[in-house]
């Protein structure tokens, strides 16, 4: 018993040691506060974590979320944006959720004080979200009132790796989860020489487009290859720039092709309507104006303006008549070539340069050579491949009894994939729906079959009528 209250006591005059301590640590803490400039503590402060960081193997690295207090750090909004990739919600006790409206993609992230550990090339980092109150130093103007960063804590024989790669890898996939984020935009003429944006929300890409899969293929190659040139452009001392044409009857997806380049690259569209531009200048100003990481579309240079006509037309004497001298201040051939090959081509860099049309042969050939319209892509009737991607996207099969009849109609029927598309959008009901398509590419035959009976008739009686001719002469 005499053991257990001298056991007792010792506890007992501990406990009142070390609440003597603690009260004195406080009261001396509260004197420094007072007592003690700001800018001296945080000059010891910073004494002893150098004196800690030098006997310790563990390196950190602080980010910041505002740069001296004021203005963003765009590292600490690439940091947030990486991790919320990285971050495991099995293991994270708590996390903070975030968006920035209803429609925006909710965003998960570290809560503060939470770790979380990632791994790259091996090499561990952990990291960290603090959250410092400095209400009491905001108070005299030291400081704001919460300084949120992250740490990230690291072997030091890994310090260059973590500086010169590892933070360079962060902020390039923030760029790349950027860019895939964001929203889209279609550029309209506006006024001759202005752009007026919209978003766009094509939901067109390279999986539900219905075209020959190795075109496709071809074409997903080409974009792939073009964006990753940036330096061999340089070097062999070319604009960064790659142009298509799109050619082909109505209807067989030159459009949601252009949607699903746009989509895959994630780049703004320029919808150039050349009629709706007053002159050459009007055109540079508009030109000059797109923004890098684009696609400028011309659809049907064809018909949208008659560049051929007007380059001819240039070489006349400006004095023959009014209209002329008005005619000299329009869009011409070399307005437009000087932009997508001369000079003006280097304006901007990472962009694309889309033309079509539904007739190639019209189109001066100096639009059409390498350099200008690098791919040429022949946009045809529906296919027996593309049907099944049509199927496949509004009704969710891979078979069907009615295919084989199909496909042979198709081989003999020269039917567009928005008249395939369109006859698949009729009916819900899948069965309805592929009948409906038999019975129409079966109307198609007859049509086509009456229309060559009718030019074989007519070739008949031409040739009749020539042979007559001919007999009535001798």
């Amino acid at each position: 018993m005499a053991s257990y209250d001298k056991a007792f006591e010792s506890y007992k005059k501990a406990l009142t040691t070390a609440a003597s301590v603690a009260a004195s640590l406080m009261l001396v803490r509260s004197v420094v506060n007072e007592v003690v400039p700001y800018e001296v503590r945080e000059m010891l402060f910073s004494s002893f974590g150098y004196l800690r960081s030098h006997m310790s193997s563990q390196h950190t690295i602080i980010v910041e979320k505002k740069n001296d207090g004021f203005t963003n750090n765009h590292i600490y909004n690439a940091v947030r944006m990486y991790l919320a990739t990285r971050i495991n919600t099995d293991l994270q006790q708590r996390l903070r959720v975030s968006s920035m409206d209803e429609n925006d993609k909710m965003m998960i992230s570290m809560a503060e004080g939470e770790e979380m550990l990632d791994v790259y090339e091996g090499t561990e980092f952990k990291w960290c979200l603090i959250c410092q109150d400095n209400s009491s130093d905001s108070s005299n103007g030291n400081g704001s009132p919460n300084e949120v960063s992250f740490e990230v804590s690291f072997h030091k024989n890994h310090k260059e790796k973590a500086l010169k790669s590892y933070f360079p890898f962060i902020l390039a996939t923030a760029k790349d989860i950027k860019a895939q984020e964001r929203t889209l935009r279609i550029y309209m003429t506006e006024y001759s020489s202005e752009w007026s944006p919209i978003d766009l929300h094509h939901p067109s890409t390279f999986d539900t487009l219905a075209m020959d899969q190795k075109l496709k293929q071809s074409i997903i190659d080409d974009l792939n290859r073009f964006i990753k040139r940036k330096d061999y452009y340089k070097k062999i001392g070319r604009a960064w720039k790659r142009g298509y044409l799109l050619y082909g009857p109505p209807g067989t997806g030159k459009s949601s092709l252009i949607a699903a380049m746009a989509n895959h690259l994630r780049f703004d569209i320029y919808d150039l309507e050349l009629t709706g531009v007053n002159s050459n200048s009007d055109l540079r100003r508009l030109l000059v104006g797109m923004s890098n990481r684009s696609i400028l579309v011309v659809e049907d240079i064809d018909c949208t303006i008659d560049l051929k006509q007007r380059e001819e037309g240039e070489g006349h004497d400006k004095s023959n008549s009014t209209e002329e001298n008005k005619g000299d201040d329009k869009v011409t051939l070399s307005g437009l070539l000087n932009f997508v090959d001369g000079l003006w081509s280097t304006s901007g860099e990472e962009r694309i340069i889309v033309f079509t049309t539904n007739y190639k042969e019209r189109l001066d050939p100096a639009l059409l050579r390498p350099g200008r319209m690098d791919m040429h892509i022949h946009m045809g009737y529906c296919t027996q491949e593309s049907f099944r991607i049509l199927a496949n996207n509004y009704h969710s099969i891979d078979y069907h009894d009615t295919y084989p009849e199909i496909e042979k109609l198709i081989k003999e029927v020269t039917v567009t994939p928005a008249e395939v598309a369109e006859v698949l959008m009729r009916n819900d009901d899948t069965d309805s729906a592929l009948h409906d398509l038999v019975d129409y590419l079966k109307s198609k035959m007859i049509e086509t079959n009456e229309i060559k009976t009718e030019h074989k008739e007519a070739n008949k009686q031409l040739n009749e009528k020539e042979d007559n001719r001919d007999s009535d002469q001798k």
